[in-house]
């Protein structure tokens, strides 16, 4: 283990929060670098990839298309792997850093972030709790061919599942719908295979 007491121009203030909980260590958590202009992504991607979290985030002043539309600042949201254009732990999380740093927003009664999905509302209430609004869902048909070996990793038949669909807000999600409650609990998936 080692650390470094000097300060390099590439150093940022950040921190990491517990999202979803009141209670230190048992929430979802998010490092969030907080002035994060002039990195550059592989910058972000090898700090996201030091922390080893789910999500890494950066707040960034907005874009000029942002600002024009009222955002009071930019998220960029990396994994270990790679960029994301939406996520909702690390939208909260990030917001809550932004606000505890002293970001002001321009509306009394909401923050408006920016991020690779498009503008996200985030509204605090009286207890201090945020909620955002979700960007737009994009859904789209799987093929047969795409589905065989999913099905085949859930270890389900094909006449169990009604229906599925490729979702995507900010990072790809593949939706099922299955035939009943007891199918979906039986469900024993072959990770690896998956």
């Amino acid at each position: 283990m080692s650390a470094c007491a000097h300060t390099s121009p590439l150093s940022r203030p950040y921190m990491t929060v517990d999202v979803f909980t009141h209670t230190a260590l048992l929430g979802n958590p998010v490092a969030v670098v907080l002035g994060a202009d002039g990195l550059s992504d592989a910058q972000m991607q090898a700090f996201a990839r030091w922390t080893n979290l789910s999500e890494t985030t950066f707040v960034l002043q907005p874009t000029p298309e942002g600002l024009a539309a009222g955002a009071d600042y930019q998220l960029r949201i990396f994994t270990p792997a790679g960029e994301l254009a939406f996520a909702g732990h690390p939208t909260l999380g990030s917001c809550h850093a932004w606000l505890a740093q002293g970001g002001q927003p321009r509306s009394p009664d909401q923050v408006l972030q920016e991020c690779k999905k498009g503008l996200v509302p985030i509204t605090v209430n009286t207890q201090g709790a945020l909620f955002f609004e979700a960007p737009s869902l994009d859904s789209q048909e799987v093929s047969e061919t795409e589905l065989t070996p999913v099905l085949q990793a859930l270890g389900l038949a094909r006449e169990q599942l009604l229906m599925a669909r490729r979702l995507y807000n900010g990072s790809p999600w593949l939706g099922l719908i299955l035939d009943e409650p007891d199918t979906v609990l039986g469900v024993e998936p072959d990770f690896a295979a998956l």
